[in-house]
């Protein structure tokens, strides 16, 4: 009879093959999600630098009533749609190219809080908007709580908040309004920060070894560089120090 408790048994066959499986797959996993953060982290670096230059080189002061602003405002619309929509016919490096292109081009449309916001409460909030997003995507990751319920109704908060957004500017245009939609919209990017990183976390196992997982690094890094600047513009406007 097998001796359960005998350390060679331990050390080979099924259990032993099933260990370095699962070894195998956490790696993976997290080399996976390593890579979706540092295009992430990348891309917010990269619209930092770009906005800070536009902004130190006249270029936004210049843009302002201009329809080149229209360009500039409307274009990372165009790179998102065309990420989200065209994916599966891009290749890799194609999809990389327009993620770094979208994260410039999204630099030289918030270039403007510049002109609307002290340098000092913008680091400030920017700050504040890192650490809760580190704090919520670890979350996200760690928890053993199934988030996906929570996915409708954030979604839904989005489409909310984007008709709120258009009516406050064009109908109402109501400061209290507007303050009271920053906070619902910080909420809900803090919500979907943490969904987003666990829906991200369980993509892996779709498609790890096939040849769709650098496409889909790419696509987690705009889901997750999409919520931090909605969540940082959203704090901005209630925190920060205006001009």
């Amino acid at each position: 009879m097998a001796n359960w408790n005998d350390p060679n048994m331990a050390a080979s066959g099924f259990g032993a093959g099933t260990r370095a499986t699962d070894q195998a797959v956490d790696a993976g996993l997290r080399s996976y999600m390593l890579s979706v953060y540092n295009y992430m982290g990348s891309g917010v670096l990269l619209t930092g630098i770009v906005a800070m230059l536009a902004f130190q080189s006249g270029f936004t002061q210049s843009m302002i009533g201009s329809p080149l602003m229209w360009v500039v405002m409307l274009a990372p619309l165009a790179f998102v749609l065309v990420l989200s929509f065209g994916i599966n016919k891009l290749s890799t490096p194609a999809a990389q190219a327009i993620f770094w292109v979208y994260a410039a081009v999204m630099g030289l449309s918030m270039s403007t809080i510049f002109l609307a916001f002290t340098q000092t409460s913008i680091a400030q909030t920017f700050f504040a908007t890192a650490a809760a997003f580190l704090g919520l995507s670890l979350y996200g990751y760690t928890t053993k709580k199934d988030l996906s319920g929570f996915g409708t109704f954030l979604i839904m908060g989005v489409v909310g908040l984007l008709v709120a957004m258009l009516l406050n500017a064009f109908v109402f245009k109501s400061g209290p309004m507007g303050m009271a939609i920053s906070v619902i919209g910080v909420l809900i990017f803090a919500g979907l920060t943490a969904y987003d990183t666990q829906k991200i976390k369980s993509m892996y196992f779709y498609v790890r070894g096939t040849d769709f997982v650098g496409k889909s690094v790419v696509m987690g890094a705009l889901t997750l560089y999409l919520d931090f600047v909605n969540m940082f513009t959203f704090l901005l406007n209630l925190l920060g120090s205006r001009e």
